[in-house]
């Protein structure tokens, strides 16, 4: 009995959020493939880059957490007449990029565990809704990651200016969504969200 009611509390402890914990993304299946993108008649290219933006995660167990980072990855953002609504933001990541400490535990999240990053190497997000909520944005699109696509949603701060559009966000995916579903040790369970952060400084194209 006493047994059972440790695991039952691990279990608990494994998929409770910290106090800190990032709003979690809102997430919907994408019953068709996404369309080709074509690009937006009109629109101002702002690309963006690992040498001017950051992406980082965190990812929590019973016993404590990881903190990590992709180091290659890019997009752009078009925008519409300066209006963010109207415009659309595209990315690409490297999976193969993501770096944390141990090296071990690196190489571990790289394996058909977790990203399987040989057979899916890279994950892709292009947003097909920027709506207005008040200060921030709500930003919708289809993130492709782990040959799963789903759509969600997520709070954003954009700022606009004529030579830089920047984006920063912070939000919570819940992993087993996208078909990374591997437990952990029994005695060290994995949550099921993974917090993401963007730091996206995007230079206008001269």
């Amino acid at each position: 009995m006493r047994i059972a009611l440790v695991s039952l509390l691990l279990v608990f402890a494994a998929c409770k959020p910290s106090n800190n914990a990032a709003p979690k993304a809102t997430s919907a299946a994408v019953i068709a493939e996404p369309a080709a993108v074509a690009p937006i008649e009109g629109a101002v290219a702002y690309p963006f880059t690992q040498a001017d933006s950051k992406l980082t995660w965190l990812g929590q167990k019973v016993t404590g957490k990881h903190e990590g980072s992709f180091g290659v990855f890019g997009g752009i953002i078009e925008l519409v007449g300066g209006d963010v609504t109207k415009s659309r933001v595209r990315a690409e990541i490297d999976m193969s990029s993501l770096s944390t400490t141990p090296e071990k535990l690196a190489a571990h999240l790289k394996s058909d565990d977790f990203f399987g990053v040989e057979k899916f190497p890279r994950a892709t997000f292009v947003s097909t809704a920027i709506q207005k909520t008040g200060e921030t944005y709500s930003v919708t699109g289809n993130l492709t990651m782990h040959g799963a696509t789903r759509a969600i949603t997520f709070p954003a701060s954009i700022t606009v200016s004529d030579a830089e559009v920047t984006v920063n966000a912070e939000f919570a995916i819940n992993r087993k969504e996208f078909g990374i579903v591997y437990p952990g040790k029994p005695d060290d369970l994995i949550a099921d969200d993974v917090a993401l952060k963007l730091e996206l400084h995007a230079k206008k194209k001269i």
